[in-house]
């Protein structure tokens, strides 16, 4: 089944815009291909380049301001060229999705929060695009979905989901967006902390795994996050044990997060939990980017692997 998207013909130049799909659904790091058909009008027609770019809805950095469709990536399929009157142009193409791309399928099932389009401009001068968009569904990477399925397996529940038109400090990132996944806390994780995000950030070789922790008081409006940071590699991903490893990530986050609380003038100590053996790790000093707690230079975690 072929998917199309077409632009409604220029008044003044007659020029359609048809862009084909073998497939609507992709994942990061895939190329997806497909062709964009050009129809002339009546008159020959001076194309200065055709371009796809992917749109999704994002909120900007400022959490007042109202969501806004962003074009996050674009690429050139064709340069400049003259269509003459009545004669069709077909471009194929293979458009690279980014390995950042936000996921917008979990378990199946298409998050509504997180649309995302395919658009097409074929520019005939420089004030003048013409742009047909088509749906695209995102599914996960093989890591990103065994850690879904884990924190599913875990009792953690996804209650929101959406894309923040910022980056992340201290973060290597290629796009001008991050996806947050937001749930509701696992009974067995809940007391320390009453929400978990959790942020993506993948390339060609693994997966950075962000887990943003809050605990919040909604009576005193006191909140305090702390962010760990944790990297796994595609390679071998179907041997590992992912609940016992993104339950190894949780407890050490949480830990952590614990033990800032503690320190917190605010609050009690908090001196243990339901799923920590041990006693609450002494908080970090704060760091660069992402690498001390919320209120220093930094919010949370280190390096990869260790959550530190």
């Amino acid at each position: 089944m072929r998917w199309m998207g077409l632009s409604p013909g220029s008044s003044r130049t007659g020029l359609t815009v048809r862009t084909v799909l073998a497939n609507p659904s992709t994942r990061p790091g895939l190329a997806l291909p497909g062709r964009v058909l050009v129809t002339a009008g009546r008159a020959d027609v001076p194309v200065l380049h055709v371009r796809l770019g992917l749109v999704t809805s994002a909120e900007p950095d400022d959490p007042e301001a109202p969501r806004q469709l962003v074009q996050f990536h674009q690429a050139e399929i064709s340069g400049g060229f003259v269509l003459r009157a009545g004669r069709v142009r077909s471009i194929p193409f293979r458009f690279p999705v980014p390995w950042e791309t936000p996921v917008t399928v979990v378990g199946g099932m298409p998050l509504l929060s997180l649309r995302m389009g395919l658009r097409t401009e074929v520019a005939i001068e420089p004030r003048s695009d013409q742009g047909a968009m088509l749906p695209l569904f995102v599914h996960p990477l093989t890591t990103q979905a065994y850690v879904l399925a884990a924190l599913d397996s875990l009792g953690f529940s996804l209650r929101q989901a959406g894309s923040v038109a910022a980056r992340l400090p201290g973060v290597a990132q290629t796009l001008s967006l991050h996806q947050r996944l937001g749930y509701w806390v696992a009974p067995l994780y809940a007391g320390p902390i009453t929400e978990l995000e959790v942020i993506f950030i993948a390339d060609s070789a693994g997966l950075e795994v962000l887990l943003w922790c809050d605990r919040r008081l909604a009576l005193a409006g006191i909140t305090h996050q702390s962010i760990s940071r944790f990297q796994v590699w595609h390679a071998a991903a179907e041997r590992q044990d992912w609940v016992a490893i993104v339950d190894g990530w949780l407890r050490m986050a949480i830990n952590r997060h614990a033990a800032a609380v503690a320190h917190a003038n605010w609050s009690a100590p908090i001196n243990e939990s339901v799923h920590v053996s041990r006693p609450p790790d002494e908080p970090l000093r704060p760091g660069y980017g992402l690498g001390g707690t919320a209120g220093g230079a930094g919010v949370g975690g280190g390096g990869g692997g260790d959550g530190t």
